[in-house]
């Protein structure tokens, strides 16, 4: 499929996904949907009604408890009933993620493998990955501090003035602890076949890199599996090939679902603090942009041009995992060398997550603001420290960012159930986070394939 029709595709896609997720909200889920938001309402009262009674042992306490119960099995039973109704559209996207997921893992693997051999000596591999390594803290910080200014600036949450929930009301998220063994088990793979399964992105980089740097260091039977792997990877990119004329498929099945699910109402429900986050993704992108004009010059703009499918893919997916094969086509087409590509592109996904890193200060300050918790400056520059390193390490995870503001949250005693104030929202949020994060590592590496002579004009 040529570049522009995949691209026609994909935003007719998402359009028709819009049409025909408000058609099925309206005509099919709405029953179910009323059910959920009446129990959703329930619920709140009575956690209300609970926090303010302290003697758990009244009548009244275990009423409530009792109510309480019954409104989480209707809203669990309808639950049940609207995903089984959404099937037919989440599989769409499902089956196409999964044949992405099917590709990554070697596909990081083979072309990693080539690239480090290439690269040669372990001096060379060094400094591209300590000029790589420059780039990806920088464009962390800066993301993470785009997010908190403007969180300030917004103050999305001052107006909501949510009471302190009891202690024991929560999500269901599970927390990521700031924990440097539970960082060193994503990174150090005890076996490569488990990484592989898993895939475990950055699990694959750190044994490819050991595999690359012996490859090259044997000599000239390095050069027969660096022929292989080389063999091998472009077999993976033809698959990729196939797998892509699916995104629009993808993009239909995800978008019709989330909006189905949610409705439009969403949208104006939340339209200010979802208008806030994406111009802050904007300013974010202009940054990016910027920051690669001072290196590419006018040549940036040809990259943004020539990646703007992968960015719709990972936008109607809500994952930049989907994008990657895409990426690393276009990046090569780009005129940037395969060896620079294949060895900085997998670790951007795992250290590189510019729109993931923004999300995080802005919807844990966003979440305090709700509850009206004042954190000073000071505090608000050790959050961003303990996010950037919490981050490290979980690109595979589902709702990640979620999980690592659950994790983070707490140590500044903000309530975790405050991420309830989010998770409907999330999936649109996500969306524009994952273009983003596509935008940050092809821009990361054809920076760091001109600062390496590695460009071609």
């Amino acid at each position: 499929m040529p570049k522009n029709k995949l691209t026609l595709f994909i935003f007719i896609a998402l359009v028709a996904g819009v049409v025909a997720g408000y058609i099925y909200n309206i005509t099919v889920l709405k029953p179910y949907n009323d059910r959920l938001a009446n129990a959703e309402a329930t619920i709140k009262t009575l956690d209300n009604r609970i926090v303010l009674l302290k003697d758990t042992t009244l009548a009244d306490y275990k009423d409530l408890k009792v109510q309480r119960s019954a409104q989480l099995k209707i809203r669990k039973e309808n639950d049940t009933i609207r995903e089984d109704k959404l099937e037919g559209f989440t599989i769409l996207s499902d089956i196409f993620l999964r044949l992405i997921k099917m590709i990554v893992a070697p596909l990081v693997f083979t072309t990693l493998v080539v690239g480090v051999a290439k690269v040669g000596d372990i001096s060379a591999v060094g400094r591209i990955g300590g000029k790589t390594m420059l780039w990806f803290i920088s464009a962390t910080l800066i993301s993470l501090l785009v997010g908190m200014v403007l969180v300030n600036l917004y103050q999305p949450g001052s107006h909501m003035h949510i009471p302190l929930p009891d202690s024991h009301l929560g999500t269901d998220i599970k927390k990521s602890a700031l924990s440097l063994k539970e960082f060193m088990n994503h990174v150090v793979p005890k076996s490569f076949i488990e990484a592989m399964a898993n895939n475990e992105i950055l699990q694959i980089v750190v044994f490819a890199i050991f595999f690359g740097v012996a490859t090259a260091a044997v000599g000239a039977q390095g050069l027969i599996v660096i022929k292989a792997m080389d063999a091998i990877a472009h077999v993976i990119m033809k698959i990729t090939g196939y797998v892509m004329k699916l995104a629009p498929l993808a993009v239909f099945g995800a978008i019709t679902a989330i909006v189905a699910k949610q409705g439009l109402g969403i949208l104006s429900t939340y339209a200010i603090f979802i208008g806030e986050f994406y111009s802050g993704l904007l300013l974010l992108w202009l940054i990016i942009i910027m920051a690669g004009f001072v290196v590419l010059k006018k040549r940036v703009f040809t990259l943004v041009s020539s990646i703007k499918d992968a960015m719709l893919i990972a936008f109607g997916t809500s994952t930049s995992e989907a994008a990657y094969p895409r990426v690393l086509i276009e990046l090569e087409r780009f005129g940037c060398k395969d060896k620079i590509v294949s060895f900085v592109l997998p670790l951007g996904y795992s250290f590189n997550l510019d729109g993931s890193m923004m999300y995080m200060t802005f919807a844990s300050l966003f979440i305090a603001q709700a509850y009206n918790i004042h954190l000073s400056t000071a505090q608000q520059f050790t959050m961003l420290l303990i996010l950037m390193l919490t981050s490290k390490g979980i690109a595979g995870v589902p709702r990640a960012s979620l999980v690592v503001i659950a994790g983070t949250i707490s140590a500044f005693n903000i309530p975790e159930a405050g991420l309830a104030l989010l998770i409907g929202i999330d999936p649109l949020l996500d969306m524009g986070r994952s273009a983003t994060n596509v935008l940050g590592n092809a821009m990361a590496t054809a920076v760091v394939s001109k600062w390496e002579g590695e460009m071609e004009e």
